[in-house]
């Protein structure tokens, strides 16, 4: 039978306005690499370039043209991991029932829609995830919310952000919340005043405003770190290292050191937060790496738990989904269509299959996602 999901599309959109939804805000801030016309399969991989530092040369006249400095380019990769769906089933008894009441239109498409929010939820985790993670430095006091008295951190953020060389002015830098740090920034009497804020907008409307050159987002798919058990490590290299480097060896402790952990070393007052978890007694800082040289035998403080708000540059967080891979000529699907989710702006695809006086919807997408430059991620602790 043709024509199955276009018949009911309108009540996709409909439903749209009526299902709650949960904030957003990793999304829309980072790179998103979609195209409704492709499919992919788990495992295959995206590929991205990237150009190291560079270093100057004394210029010497000449007759001769010089050579030039041969420089690298890296390649890094984005791999598919995820192929996800909500499947679902209905009978011809199902739908006859229903019509006697709300309309199957009218619950299929609610059900369409909390498939999108399901699925969205996964994919807002899985950045947040992947951000704190990956993330160069952190700012803030774990465990206690932001913003309580002024919104100063939102400076440090910057700070840490521009120190590491990142764009501060081309307006693709977010700072995403949580609702508890939100909320805080909300309650701020200077912000509240609309002759200090320059507007009612946030008195009003309640939307958070641009700060410091930072979009302001909120998402609950913020994570909360648990921290690992390490303790009383040590650095381990004769001569200590110097600023800059991110791969520290480490000795003379116990417990995990985990990815996501946030670590000081005694006489650095800077939080760096682990991107590869102690392994075989190395463990990995995110890049920039050291901003102070850390001595041999510095002693290493795991910081505590917490809510993980991250501040980043679009280009530095990368989203690619795409439709899940058929079979060539297809499958059973009777009727395959692809629809916007006007709340996180992704793309799912629908598939219509008919069975023995059965109906069964699907609602999937496959994705992969990567933090591409640690030193444009930092961390607000809360």
């Amino acid at each position: 039978m043709a024509n199955v999901l276009t018949d009911l599309a309108n009540d996709l959109f409909k439903a749209a306005d009526t299902i709650g939804r949960e904030l957003v805000g990793l999304i829309p801030s980072c790179t998103i690499n979609a195209d409704g016309s492709q499919e992919a399969a788990v495992g295959d991989v995206v590929r991205s370039h990237f150009t190291r530092e560079a270093s100057t040369v004394t210029r010497t006249p000449s007759m001769t043209i010089p050579e030039g400095t041969d420089q690298t380019v890296d390649s890094k990769t984005l791999t598919i991991t995820k192929e996800k769906s909500v499947q679902i089933p209905w009978t011809g008894e199902d739908m006859k029932h229903v019509n006697n009441g709300a309309g199957f239109e009218t619950i299929y498409g609610d059900q369409i829609m909390q498939a999108m929010r399901t699925l969205a939820n996964e994919i807002e985790a899985d950045l947040a995830t992947e951000a704190y993670k990956n993330a160069s430095r952190a700012f803030g006091t774990a465990g206690t919310t932001p913003f309580a008295s002024n919104f100063n951190d939102i400076a440090e953020m910057r700070k840490i952000l521009v120190d590491n060389g990142m764009p501060i002015n081309d307006g693709r830098t977010s700072l995403v919340l949580n609702t508890a740090a939100s909320t805080n920034l909300r309650q701020l009497a200077q912000l509240q005043k609309a002759n200090e804020a320059g507007n009612d907008r946030l008195l009003r409307q309640g939307e958070l405003l641009s700060l410091q050159g930072l979009m302001l987002k909120e998402s609950a798919g913020i994570q909360s770190h648990t921290k690992g058990t390490g303790a009383s490590y040590q650095v381990a290299a004769s001569g200590g290292y110097a600023e800059d480097a991110y791969e520290i060896d480490v000795d003379t402790g116990s417990g995990t050191i985990l990815a996501g952990d946030v670590i000081t070393f005694d006489g650095d007052t800077n939080k760096y937060v682990v991107n590869t978890a102690l392994s075989g007694g190395t463990l990995s800082l995110g890049t920039p790496g050291l901003r102070e040289a850390a001595a041999d035998n510095a002693a290493i403080t795991v910081g505590a738990s917490y809510a993980g708000n991250i501040a980043f540059h679009q280009a530095a967080l990368e989203l690619a989904i795409r439709a899940p891979a058929n079979p060539i000529g297809g499958d059973a699907a009777v009727d395959v269509m692809t629809i916007q989710d006007p709340w996180s702006g992704l793309i799912f695809q629908i598939s219509a299959y008919k069975g023995y006086r059965k109906a069964m919807f699907d609602v999937g997408a496959t994705w992969g996602y990567k933090a591409w430059k640690p030193d444009f991620i930092a961390l607000l602790l809360g």
